[in-house]
């Protein structure tokens, strides 16, 4: 269970590893842009800080960035903010976007043609949450690094 003392559903400062945060135009390649810097994140936690990064988690992270992103920039006009932080056992992906609209995942429906983002990044995280700031909101999504063997398809059974 991770700590909610602060508000942010975050680790304390003690389990922090890393952290990096960036800028996004909100354009066209900004999708692209926030997977790279996710996996060259990932790349310096395995390398610098000797983390457990899996080829998972690493795909995982990727598809949380990207569903993300693309929902920031498809509803809030202006720059995204992307902050990246790392502990010894889960990666945090948090956007920040001028939307104080909170997001909801709609309820299933095959016949949907898109619009899946936010349950498929439900579905493949230890923790979701949106907070209001003074101006926007802050998604924060939890990937656990560890790869036991009943995490595989867990969701995909529920």
């Amino acid at each position: 269970m991770g700590s909610h003392g602060d508000g942010d559903g975050c680790t304390g400062p003690d389990e922090q590893v890393m952290r990096a945060g960036y800028a996004l135009e909100g354009d066209d390649g900004c999708i692209a842009e926030a997977r790279h810097h996710a996996l060259a994140f990932l790349d310096r936690a395995r390398a610098e800080r000797r983390l457990p990064v899996s080829e998972r988690v690493a795909d995982l992270t990727r598809l949380v960035v990207s569903e993300l992103v693309t929902n920031a920039r498809k509803y809030a006009p202006g720059p995204v903010l992307m902050e990246l932080r790392a502990t010894a056992h889960a990666v945090d992906v948090v956007i920040w976007d001028s939307d104080p609209t909170e997001p909801a995942a709609r309820a299933a429906d095959p016949e949907r043609v898109g619009q899946h983002g936010l349950e498929i990044v439900a579905a493949v995280t230890e923790n979701l949450f949106t907070e209001k700031e003074p101006v926007g909101k802050r998604i924060t999504a939890r990937i656990a690094l560890s790869d036991r063997p009943d995490d595989d398809n867990g969701a995909a059974r529920r």
